[in-house]
C-alpha cells in the first residue's frame, strides 16, 4: 500500500475570542492566518462567477499582527462570502479552474469544520472539500480496494487528525451503494435507478452524526468512490457515443435525429463528434450536475435509436437521417438534407468546441430527477428500495 506523506498539522482554527490586552493571541494568529489564505481564493470565486462584494479592508491591507476587531472583520466577510457561495460553485471553481492546492483545501476545510451553526449549506461543502482534498492527495493508480477506511483516515489525517477507525453499524449501509453503483451498467442508470438519492438521503439523515471523524472518513471515502463509478460510466458513454457516430458514418448517415438531447432533428454527426471530444474536457464536475448530464444520457439514446439500438429505436430519427450508402444501394441520388454548415475539424476555429462545450455546461436546469426514498442502511442492492418508484 502507497503510504500518504501527510503535510506538517497546521493550528486548529477557532473564532475569535476578546483579549483583554488588545493584542494578538494565539487563537486570533490562527484564525487571521486562515483569512489571509482563504481571502484570494474567495476573490477569485467572486470573480468567476461574478458576485457582487465588496472587498475586505482589512484582509487588503494584509498586517502581520492586526487588532482583534480587524480579525473579527475578517470573519465576518467570510461569513457573508459563504452564504453567497453555493456549493455547485464551489465544486465548478475548484474542479476546472481553479489552481487551489491541498493547503488552499486545508483552510477551507479547517473554515467550514469551525463554523457554527452548521447548516446543511456547510455540510455540504465539507462532504465535497474533503473529498476533493483526499482525490488530490491519492496517487492516480490506486486500487479501488486499497481505499478503505484506514487509508482513507490516513490521508485526511492532516486535516481532520488521528480518526478512531471504529464505525457505527448505520455506515455499513454506505459499502451496500456503492455495490449497487459499481453493478449500474451506464449512466443513465445510474442517475435514474435511485443509488445517488440513497447516498444523499444518508448524509442528509444522519444529521449531527456527520461530524464525527469516523463518519467524515466514511463519507469521504463513499464520496471518492462513487466519483470513481460516476467518470468510468460517464468516459464509457461517451466512448459509445463515438463509436456509434464512427458506424453511422460507416454506414453514409450525415445527420441524426437528437431533438431528445436538445439539438437539432439534424444533427450533423461532425458536429456531435466535436462535442463529445470537448464533453470528455468539460465534464469535471461532480456527479449531480444536472443538465449536461441529462444531453449527455439523451445523446447516447439518440445514437442508440439511429443505429436501431435499444428501446423506442423503431422509427426513431429515421426521417433525420441522409443515408448515402442506402440510396446509392437503391440505385438512385443521394437525398438533399438542409443541415446546418459546419467546418472541417482541420478549419475549426480556435476556442469553437470549447465555446460549443460552454453553452451546455452553464444551461440553467433542474438537477437530475432521481428516485426519492428514504434512506435505509439494512437494505439490500436488490431489494425494493433500490427500485425508482
Amino acid at each position: 500500500m502507497t503510504a500518504f506523506k501527510p503535510e506538517p498539522s497546521q493550528p486548529d482554527a477557532s473564532r475569535p475570542e476578546a483579549s483583554q490586552s488588545g493584542t494578538l493571541t494565539t487563537d486570533l494568529a490562527a484564525v487571521w492566518a486562515n483569512a489571509r489564505q482563504l481571502y484570494p481564493i474567495y476573490l477569485e470565486l467572486a470573480r468567476e462567477f461574478v458576485i457582487d462584494v465588496p472587498a475586505c479592508g482589512d484582509l487588503e491591507v494584509d498586517a502581520d499582527s492586526p487588532p482583534r476587531e480587524s480579525v473579527e472583520q475578517a470573519q465576518l466577510w467570510l461569513d457573508q462570502m459563504d452564504e453567497k457561495i453555493q456549493v455547485h460553485q464551489l465544486r465548478q471553481f475548484l474542479q476546472t479552474s481553479s489552481p487551489v492546492n491541498n493547503d488552499g483545501l486545508s483552510a477551507m476545510l479547517r473554515h467550514f469544520l469551525e463554523k457554527t451553526p452548521r447548516n446543511n449549506s456547510a455540510r455540504d461543502k465539507i462532504d465535497f472539500l474533503l473529498v476533493q482534498y483526499f482525490s488530490q492527495a491519492a496517487p492516480t493508480e490506486l486500487e479501488d480496494k486499497r481505499a478503505d477506511l484506514a487509508y482513507v483516515a490516513q490521508g485526511l489525517e492532516p486535516v481532520l487528525g488521528r480518526v478512531e477507525l471504529k464505525a457505527p453499524v448505520w455506515l455499513n449501509g454506505l459499502d451496500r451503494v456503492l455495490e449497487a453503483a459499481r453493478q449500474c451498467a451506464s449512466l443513465d442508470e445510474l442517475l435514474h435507478g435511485g443509488v445517488l438519492e440513497q447516498g444523499r438521503k444518508a448524509k442528509a439523515q444522519s444529521g449531527d452524526l456527520f461530524y464525527l471523524p469516523i463518519a467524515l472518513v466514511a463519507f469521504t471515502r463513499f464520496g471518492y468512490l462513487m466519483r470513481r463509478v460516476f467518470f468510468r460510466l460517464m468516459l464509457a458513454d461517451l466512448n459509445n457515443i463515438l463509436e456509434g457516430l464512427s458506424e453511422l458514418e460507416e454506414k453514409g448517415v450525415e445527420t441524426i435525429d437528437c431533438r431528445r438531447a436538445q439539438f437539432s432533428d439534424k444533427e450533423p454527426i461532425l458536429r456531435l463528434r466535436m462535442i463529445c471530444q470537448s464533453w470528455k474536457v468539460m465534464f469535471q464536475a461532480e456527479y449531480s450536475s444536472g443538465q449536461p448530464l441529462r444531453m449527455l444520457v439523451d445523446l447516447r439514446a439518440s445514437v442508440d435509436a439511429a443505429l436501431g439500438r435499444g428501446a423506442g429505436a423503431e422509427g426513431a430519427g429515421v426521417a433525420a437521417v441522409a443515408p448515402r450508402a442506402f440510396a446509392a444501394a437503391a440505385g438512385l441520388a443521394a437525398p438533399s438534407v438542409a443541415a446546418p454548415k459546419v467546418a472541417a475539424p482541420t478549419q475549426v476555429p480556435h476556442g469553437q468546441i470549447e465555446k460549443l462545450g460552454t453553452k451546455v455546461a452553464r444551461a440553467e436546469a433542474q438537477e437530475f430527477e432521481v428516485a426519492a426514498q428514504e434512506w435505509n442502511a439494512d437494505a439490500q442492492p436488490d431489494s425494493p428500495t433500490w427500485k425508482k418508484k
